[in-house]
């Protein structure tokens, strides 16, 4: 009998004329069922976190974007200033001689010529590259697109570099001069033309930055 009481997991309870008898459960068994609701649990938690996670990611990447297409139109109008200013700069002093004329242009010099076809080949790149920003806003996840405007933008920056660097070491010697060259001093002449064509140089000194704001941010992007 004492055998059969123990093996039994159930309650007998005696009423009056009749029993009842209510299922008993272990303290195992509670345990056991409340680890398994735990792990069902768990994997439910883990996704609603990533879930979580890739939205708070998509926002801010596409801020990002948002921030790349602000930066690209700053260097569309740059680029096209420092292209405008350069090429239409000249001057002409108002005395000459019988042989002479004084003049100053950005033709006379190779490294200014260059600086003006880099100008508006910058400005043409970022032009072309706004719809593939556009479409990095939309889908900001898109990780082929993204890399594909971070190789272009450095080509661009190394471009746009090296034509603003030539450009300014002219500049700087058209205002200092070079005595051991016996290179004189321009701009006392040609003032106006100095002063323009200094303003293209800064100017193209500012898409340098945005090109490496450009690359930053994209870098970031590309970050997961």
């Amino acid at each position: 009998m004492k055998s059969d009481e123990k093996a039994s997991s159930s309650l007998i309870i005696s009423i009056p004329n009749q029993q009842l008898q209510l299922p008993f459960s272990s303290s195992t068994d509670s345990s056991e069922s409340s680890s398994d609701r735990e792990k069902r649990k768990a994997p439910l938690i883990t996704a609603t976190k990533k879930k979580n996670g890739k939205l708070k990611n998509g926002k801010l990447k596409k801020w990002v974007c948002v921030v790349n297409f602000i930066l690209r139109l700053v260097g569309i109008i740059c680029a096209l200033s420092a292209a405008a200013i350069m090429g239409t700069s000249d001057e002409t002093l108002p005395f000459f001689t019988r042989f002479f004329q004084f003049q100053a242009s950005q033709d006379d010099l190779p490294t200014f010529q260059f600086f003006v076809i880099a100008m508006a080949a910058s400005c043409g790149y970022l032009v072309l590259s706004l719809p593939l920003s556009i479409v990095t806003i939309v889908r900001p996840l898109l990780v082929i697109l993204r890399l594909l405007l971070l190789i272009m933008d450095t080509v661009a920056l190394t471009f746009t570099t090296a034509a603003a660097a030539a450009a300014a070491a002219i500049i700087y010697l058209a205002h200092t001069g070079n005595p051991n060259t016996k290179w004189q001093v321009i701009c006392h002449q040609f003032g106006d033309y100095c002063q323009k064509v200094s303003g293209a140089v800064v100017a193209s000194f500012v898409i340098v930055v945005a090109y490496m704001l450009l690359i930053l941010l994209s870098a970031l992007a590309l970050k997961k």
